[in-house]
């Protein structure tokens, strides 16, 4: 993370200190760096300026319509998953012909509203949406741009909940059936297809699987041509590896740009990106006041005010995010602690260390990379409202998605 520092002990987020927050904005709360996500943004972009890519960034991953406002001035698009994500899209400023509208199980409603908006593809996953497609673009006398996605049947050597390019999982078309498709094009009138998609999963640190999915594309793309369609648009997802921790190295993007270089040069088609956590995922914190601390024979456990139902991932995949202390000191008493949530769950537990600098109750800790799937993936679990979200923009802060009121979910 770029921007989060201490100075003279205290935690940073740019210029301004988290301690100070804590002052104004009751936790847990979420906190995100404009710097850290245009930054971000800009990396992912100048990586791959030769090759001029549209890239949409993926709302799943960060839903706030101001961090897609961010985005957007940057010329980001959008890739969407839900009706919602797709009307937050466009309200954030996000132009039709720049969204993407990917997802298994799109319905009637979904993609009537998206071809109302005309927006630049709705990459489809079966037959049988395709056909619904084409019978909701007959009946308002429209053209519908069109890309499948296929199941490669590679390994995104990554964690399985994550993985959605083996056969196995539920996402996009065979190969085979995709060929099918397009050899019968015909039978759709009022499609146009246009693009082909792929997502093999996500925290892909390793550059072999790509290089796996690019060859089959060029393949697929060689036999697509003699069916008489030639691909504008070659959709290649996201999955990008992101560190949270040390030990991880972060993904080698110069020798990936490179590669989707020469893929790009013999395919002759433009390329889609819809890389999210690699845009977002370190651009945010979570800030949380420890409760009580309870020792026990065999560890102390800090219990935090935030929970499992403001970051799921610990429990959903077993994450690990590192926790700082929003001011630092020297002492290191503190052997074998847990943090943990006050959520009546035994998977409401963050992470474990076996030595912490020494911490007190009523103190303030920072949750790290929380960026992507944080708020996007929060609950009102244990009736517990959503926590606010906060803005940085060098050493002022606003606050974009206020807590939510306790009152609403008990009316």
């Amino acid at each position: 993370m770029n921007f989060l520092k201490f100075k003279n002990k205290k935690l940073f987020f740019e210029n301004l200190s988290i301690e100070n927050i804590t002052k104004k904005i009751n936790t847990p709360f979420y906190l995100y760096s404009s710097k850290q996500l245009n930054f971000n943004f800009n990396t992912f972009k100048n990586a791959f300026k030769k090759i001029k890519p549209l890239i949409c960034f993926s709302v799943k991953s960060n839903s706030n319509i101001k961090i897609i406002n961010e985005l957007k001035k940057n010329g980001s698009g959008a890739d969407v998953v839900s009706l919602g994500e797709l009307k937050i899209a466009l309200k954030a400023g996000i132009h039709p012909k720049k969204i993407v509208f990917s997802g298994v199980g799109k319905s009637y409603e979904e993609l009537s509203y998206a071809i109302s908006k005309n927006i630049l593809l709705i990459n489809a996953e079966s037959e049988s949406e395709i056909t619904t497609i084409n019978h909701i673009a007959k009946k308002n006398n429209k053209i519908v741009s069109v890309g499948i996605r296929i199941n490669p049947n590679i390994s995104a050597k990554t964690n399985k909940k994550i993985s959605t390019g083996k056969k196995g999982n539920k996402f996009g078309l065979s190969l085979d059936a995709c060929q099918k498709i397009f050899i019968e094009h015909y039978k759709y009138e009022n499609i146009s297809f246009e693009a082909v998609s792929v997502h093999i999963g996500s925290q892909i640190f390793e550059i072999s699987p790509f290089k796996k999915v690019l060859n089959v594309l060029t393949k697929l793309n060689q036999q697509i041509n003699h069916t008489g369609i030639n691909l504008k648009y070659i959709d290649l997802g996201g999955g990008l590896g992101t560190p949270y921790s040390n030990h991880e190295k972060p993904f080698n993007i110069k020798k990936y740009a490179q590669i989707v270089g020469k893929f790009k040069k013999i395919n002759k088609v433009k390329i889609i990106f819809e890389p999210g956590r690699f845009i977002v995922g370190n651009a945010g914190v979570l800030i949380s006041k420890i409760i009580y601390i309870k020792k026990t024979p065999t560890k102390r456990f800090i219990i935090l005010d935030a929970a499992m139902n403001d970051l799921m991932r610990p429990a959903l995949y077993d994450a690990k995010h590192h926790i700082q202390p929003v001011i630092k000191n020297k002492s290191n008493t503190f052997k074998n602690i847990e943090f943990v949530g006050p959520v009546c769950e035994s998977s409401d537990s963050f992470i474990s260390y076996k030595k912490y600098q020494n911490l007190k109750e009523g103190e303030f800790i920072c949750i790290n990379n929380i960026g992507a799937y944080g708020r996007s993936l929060a609950s009102n679990y244990n009736t517990r409202p959503y926590a606010a979200e906060l803005l940085i923009n060098d050493n002022k802060f606003k606050v974009i998605r206020p807590k939510q009121r306790l009152e609403t979910l008990i009316n």
